[in-house]
């Protein structure tokens, strides 16, 4: 008996140890680490751009955000940051980074319109166009992801990339030739003759790729690990297209929970409303938008957020072009307070989603588990 304790025991810590190994080489990993696989080029707008322009290059590219590009010597970019790119054999300085801007950038110019601007009085679309004519540059930082301008240097340790996007950044621009190779963390200042874009997904695509490294922590529920976030706001059902971009641009939402509508006459559908308890069945996203061009938002802006997202994951605009597959109707991406860290990861990285929804048995609404909540927790984990 004793003896089988004994072993017991020397399993249990022989265990730990490989675990606190196979931890401590993924401690060790750099930013550059993270962008070894990373093969897209950086997708950016001149400052001159129409926002219908930007728009197009954000379908296009099915990207939800792009850096704005501006001549240098005449700007000061987000936050007062000095974001350049430069010519790798001179130095000479050829464009300054100065703000991004976000498809809920967008969405906002679309919610300050009127609802009788959204279509004219002879029915046509002019006034929207309008609207979507202004120059990019003239928007940024009316939200404030656009104000979030940072850069992240290569050899930046993979903990201190995870504090940066745990802190609610969600994307950042890394120098492939940095001058500033002793720099680690986010940096407002930067030269180097071309970027690429790091953001919170890619972060955790490789960590899932390391889950071996990692299964001491994420075999572990999201609950016990405090990774619920239990405030959740939302929308219902009944929620039109334009109130609910304008409702998460007063949020400062990237997406919300779509909940059925209660039978009570005071409840306001133009309005964010408290989610949690209700019976969720959908998403409304700013991600959505990303594969919706310009012709079809103007049709789609009169429907209900519901209707919205039922229409776009049956459309042949939004089928993956890339592996030629059907559009197929969108599954509500969620989980039970219960599943572990590595289940919740593998929803998000598979949906390609920025959050998942936590429900009970009923499919009642309990809370979400966001990407800046997953990447808190894991770092946290490998520090202690």
């Amino acid at each position: 008996m004793q003896q089988a304790k004994e072993l017991h025991a020397t399993t249990a810590m022989a265990t730990k140890l490989k675990y606190s190994s196979e931890a401590q080489g993924l401690r060790d990993k750099k930013v550059k680490d993270l962008m070894v696989d990373n093969k897209r080029r950086l997708v950016e707008v001149p400052y001159t751009a129409s926002l219908a322009h930007t728009m197009n290059a954000l379908v296009a590219n099915r990207v939800v955000a792009v850096p704005v590009a501006a001549p240098p010597g005449h700007w000061i970019g987000a936050g007062g940051s000095m974001i350049l790119e430069a010519d790798k054999q001179t130095g000479a300085v050829r464009k300054h980074y100065i703000g991004m801007v976000t498809m809920l950038d967008i969405l906002a110019q679309i919610a300050d319109a009127d609802d009788d601007d959204i279509k004219g009085g002879d029915g046509s679309d002019n006034n929207l166009d309008k609207k979507l004519s202004v120059e990019v540059s003239s928007i940024i930082g009316h939200c404030f992801e656009g104000l979030s301008l940072w850069t992240l240097n290569p050899n930046t340790s993979i903990l201190d990339c995870m504090e940066v996007f745990s802190k609610g950044i969600h994307r950042a621009m890394v120098p492939l030739d940095s001058q500033m190779n002793n720099v680690s963390g986010v940096e407002l200042v930067e030269s180097a003759s071309s970027y690429k874009m790091l953001t919170q997904m890619d972060v955790l695509r490789f960590l899932k790729q390391h889950d071996m490294e990692l299964k001491s922590i994420t075999s572990k529920s999201i609950k016990e690990l405090g990774a619920i976030t239990d405030s959740v706001f939302a929308i219902s059902d009944r929620t039109k297209v334009i109130d609910a971009i304008k409702s998460m641009r007063m949020g400062s939402l990237n997406a919300v929970p779509i909940v059925t509508a209660l039978d009570i006459p005071e409840e306001d559908h133009k309005q964010l409303m408290n989610g949690r308890g209700r019976k969720i069945i959908g998403t409304f996203s700013a991600t959505d938008l990303r594969g919706c061009h310009l012709s079809a938002l103007q049709t789609w802006l009169p429907l209900s957020a519901l209707e919205f997202t039922e229409a776009i994951s049956t459309s042949p605009l939004f089928a993956d072009h890339q592996s030629n597959a059907e559009p197929q109707k969108r599954e509500l991406v969620a989980c039970g307070t219960e599943s572990t860290l590595a289940q919740v990861i593998d929803k998000a990285v598979t949906n390609y989603v920025h959050r998942v929804w936590v429900v009970d048995s009923h499919g009642l609404l309990l809370g979400l588990v966001s990407l800046t909540d997953i990447i808190r927790v894991l770092r946290l984990s490998l520090l202690s």
